[in-house]
C-alpha cells in the first residue's frame, strides 16, 4: 500500500503534521493530562495521561484492525546508514514481517524557503509501515510517546502516527498534554465522542460540538 495514495483518496485535503485536529475536517482533541495535577503530582498526572491515551486508542483500534505505524523524524546530520531503521519498530513490534518491510521517505529541506541553502537539520524521515494493532506493543509505546516531555524513560522524541485503515481514522498523541483524533467520515467517531465526552479539551468544545451535532 502507498501511503500518499491512501491519503490522497481518504484525506484529500489533510496535511499530515500538527496539529492534526485543524488540519482534517471531521476530528476530535482530547485532553490527556491536567496541567494543574502535573504541579502537585507527576506520578499521578502522568496515570491520568496513561490511562486516557490508552482508552482512547483501544477504543478506536480493534485487535484485528489493519494499521500503518507512521514516525516523522528530524534526525539532524547522522550519516545515512544511521537512520535507514529506527529502533522503536525492532522495539515496539512483535512480528519481523513489517519490520523488514519499513519504508524509508526523506524529504530535505521541508521547513526552507525556496531560496534557503539545504541544511541537513531542516531534513524530514518519513518511515512508515503496514502492521496488525495485535502485532503492536502499544501499551509500552503509546506511554513512551506520552513520556517524551516530562523527563520519563523509555520517551519517544519523534511525532508518531497510527493510521486505521480499516476504519479511515488518525491517532496522534502530540504530548503528555492531549492527543488528536481525525476520522474520513463522522459515524466512526460519534462512539468516542459521547463515551469520552467529559475528556474533550473545553478550548476546542464547540468547534467539535458544532462537527457531531450539528
Amino acid at each position: 500500500m502507498d501511503l500518499k495514495t491512501y491519503l490522497a483518496e481518504h484525506f484529500p485535503n489533510l496535511t499530515l503534521e500538527p496539529p492534526l485536529f485543524y488540519n482534517g475536517d471531521v476530528g476530535i482533541r482530547f485532553e490527556l493530562g491536567n496541567s494543574l495535577m502535573f504541579g502537585m503530582s507527576t506520578e499521578y498526572y502522568m496515570e491520568q495521561v496513561y490511562h486516557r491515551s490508552l482508552e482512547l486508542f483501544k477504543a478506536l483500534h480493534d485487535q484485528e484492525d489493519e494499521v500503518l505505524f507512521i514516525t516523522q523524524a528530524y534526525l539532524g546530520d547522522k550519516p545515512k546508514q544511521k537512520v535507514k531503521k529506527l529502533n522503536l519498530y525492532r522495539k515496539y513490534i512483535k512480528k519481523k514481517r513489517p519490520i523488514r518491510a519499513l519504508i524509508l521517505e526523506i524529504f530535505p529541506g521541508l521547513d526552507c524557503e525556496p531560496d534557503d541553502i539545504q541544511d541537513p537539520r531542516n531534513t524530514m524521515y518519513w518511515y512508515w509501515t503496514k502492521c496488525r494493532v495485535k502485532d503492536l506493543k502499544y501499551n509500552q509505546l503509546i506511554k513512551a510517546i506520552c513520556n517524551h516531555d516530562v523527563g520519563i524513560r523509555p520517551k519517544i522524541y519523534h511525532r508518531v502516527y497510527f493510521i486505521n485503515i480499516s476504519k479511515k481514522t488518525i491517532f496522534h498523541i502530540y504530548d503528555d498534554r492531549g492527543c488528536d483524533v481525525i476520522s474520513a467520515a463522522r459515524e466512526e467517531l460519534m462512539g468516542i465522542y459521547k463515551e469520552y465526552n467529559d475528556w474533550i479539551l473545553d478550548y476546542d468544545r464547540e468547534i467539535i460540538n458544532n462537527v457531531f451535532l450539528g
